[in-house]
């Protein structure tokens, strides 16, 4: 199985070379890492550049305005060949070693689609305000959609690369992941979560989501759990 990891990346000039490392580093898995940048103007550009000289096997994409995170994912699932997709933000937060974890739950044969829950493993430093903020839009996705997901926000969604390839993602910023979430659910493809790990960081570090996206999020989950 070919995975292809999507990097949406704006001004993470600290990381994105480590996590370019992390995400070579998993052993066992035959991978294509897509990095999209998102108008970055803090330097990470020219870590990027030298990443595409030095490494020929990573497709860098640089898009010269800011659009969103939802924006940079879109570019990056054009360019994925892979038979499965993830993301793999460029923080840190996320640990790539748990790929194996998430392509290990394919293996029932039922199985389809895979997230990787922070809630039912270990996670770290994570504020009040985004652990109350998760926990409530993972309810409302129950509410509306009639399941039982314990973390609807994770980064670590596996997703079938041909389900991706004809998605039309209509989302620009953070509420890509309630309307892929809404999508998969609408579409029948089976879901399966298992743990993961997850160790947060602050605004100050370089997060960058905040409580109106929030707000975006259940508005994104309502329209898409009504629309034909």
């Amino acid at each position: 199985m070919k995975l292809s990891v999507v990097i949406p990346v704006y001004n993470e000039k600290g990381t994105v070379a480590t996590i370019v490392d992390r995400v070579e580093g998993v052993a066992g898995v035959d991978k294509e890492i897509i990095i999209v940048d998102d108008g970055s103007t803090d330097g990470t550009r020219d870590v990027l550049k030298e990443i595409a000289a030095n490494r020929s096997h990573v497709k860098v994409i640089l898009k010269e305005a800011n659009c969103g995170k939802g924006a940079s994912l879109r570019e990056g699932f054009r360019h994925a060949t892979g038979d499965y997709v993830i993301v793999q933000d460029a923080d840190l937060e996320y640990d790539p070693q748990e790929y194996t974890k998430l392509i290990e739950a394919l293996g029932d044969g039922k199985t389809r689609v895979v997230y990787g829950s922070r809630f039912s493993g270990n996670y770290e430093d994570m504020s009040n305000l985004h652990y109350w903020g998760n926990k409530f839009l993972t309810l409302v996705t129950n509410v509306l959609y009639g399941v039982l997901l314990t973390d609807m926000e994770t980064c670590y969604k596996l997703l079938p690369g041909s389900f991706v390839r004809n998605l039309k993602i209509e989302s620009n910023r953070f509420n890509f992941e309630p309307e892929i979430t809404a999508k998969i659910l609408k579409s029948g493809l089976k879901l399966r979560e298992v743990p993961i790990s997850y160790k947060g960081r602050t605004h100050g570090e370089g997060k960058k989501i905040t409580w109106k996206d929030g707000l975006s999020a259940v508005y994104t989950l309502i329209k898409f759990r009504f629309a034909d």
